[in-house]
C-alpha cells in the first residue's frame, strides 16, 4: 500500500494572497508550516514550458482580464489593512523571469534555507518593492542568509535547477492546482487565502472530510476537458 503523503502548500513568491497566507500561517500556526511540505509555482517562463511541453504536462494559466487586475489591487489594499500592514507596497513587474526568485528557493532549500528564503522574497517585494526578477536583488537575499549569492542569483541559467524547477511544476499540475496558495491534506484540497483555517484545522485533526472519494482523470495531462476560460475563480487564490 502507498504511503500517505505529507499534508502541503503551493506558494507562489509573486502572489499577493500566497505571501497572506504564509503570514497568517506563521502568525497563527507556525506550527503547521513546520510540518508540512512547501512546494512552489509560478508562471514559467519559454524555456521551463518547453521542458513541461516535453513530459506532456499543461498549466492552467489564463491571461488576467483588466478589470480582475483592478480588483485584485484593491483587494490586496483591503487584506493588507485588515492584517495591520501599512507599508505594503505594490511590485511593477516589466517582462518579470519567476524562475529568477522559485529556482533560487530550489538552492536555498538545498541548503536547508528555503523558509528563510521565502520570507525574506516576501518581505524585499512587499514590503520594500523590490524586483525578486532581478538577479542582484537575490543576490542580496542569499548574502543576508549566508548562502552562495553566486549560485542563488545565477539559478535560472543552471540546467539542473531547472529541469527540477520543471519537475515541481509538472507535480503542481498532477496535484490539480490552479491557483495559489493551494493546499493538500490527504485527498481533500484548499484553494484561497481564505481556506487557510479550514487547512489548518484539518491538518491539527479537528476537521474530518465527508466527501467520498473519487477518481479523476489526471489534470496536467487532461486539460482540454476544462476549457480555460476568462478569469476564472475569485482573487483570492490567483492574485
Amino acid at each position: 500500500m502507498a504511503s500517505r503523503r505529507r499534508p502541503r502548500w503551493y506558494f507562489s513568491l509573486r502572489s499577493p494572497y500566497s505571501w497572506f497566507a504564509y503570514r497568517d500561517l506563521m502568525s497563527t500556526h507556525p506550527e503547521v508550516l513546520d510540518s508540512i511540505d512547501w512546494l512552489p509555482f509560478w508562471e514559467p517562463d519559454e524555456e521551463t514550458a518547453r521542458l513541461l511541453a516535453d513530459e506532456g504536462v499543461t498549466l492552467p494559466i489564463v491571461a488576467m482580464s483588466r478589470a480582475k487586475n483592478f480588483y485584485i489591487l484593491q483587494d490586496t489594499r483591503r487584506l493588507a489593512t485588515e492584517r495591520g500592514l501599512a507599508d505594503i507596497t505594490w511590485p511593477i513587474d516589466r517582462d518579470p523571469c519567476w524562475e529568477v526568485a522559485h529556482l533560487a528557493w530550489i538552492a536555498a532549500e538545498d541548503e536547508g534555507r528555503g523558509k528563510e528564503f521565502v520570507a525574506a522574497a516576501y518581505r524585499a517585494r512587499w514590503q520594500e518593492g523590490k524586483n525578486i526578477s532581478e538577479p542582484e536583488v537575490i543576490a542580496a537575499i542569499a548574502e543576508e542568509l549566508g548562502l552562495d549569492a553566486e549560485r542563488l542569483s545565477t539559478a535560472a541559467d543552471d540546467p539542473q535547477l531547472r529541469k527540477r524547477g520543471a519537475a515541481l511544476l509538472a507535480e503542481s499540475a498532477h496535484d490539480g492546482l490552479f491557483g495559489v496558495p493551494f493546499f493538500i491534506n490527504g485527498r481533500d484540497k484548499y484553494w484561497g487565502v481564505d481556506r487557510v483555517a479550514p487547512f489548518v484545522r484539518a491538518v491539527l485533526g479537528a476537521e474530518r472530510s465527508g466527501a467520498p472519494a473519487v477518481d479523476a482523470p489526471d489534470p496536467a495531462t487532461h486539460a482540454d476537458l476544462l476549457p480555460a476560460g476568462g478569469d476564472q475563480g475569485h482573487a483570492g487564490g490567483c492574485g
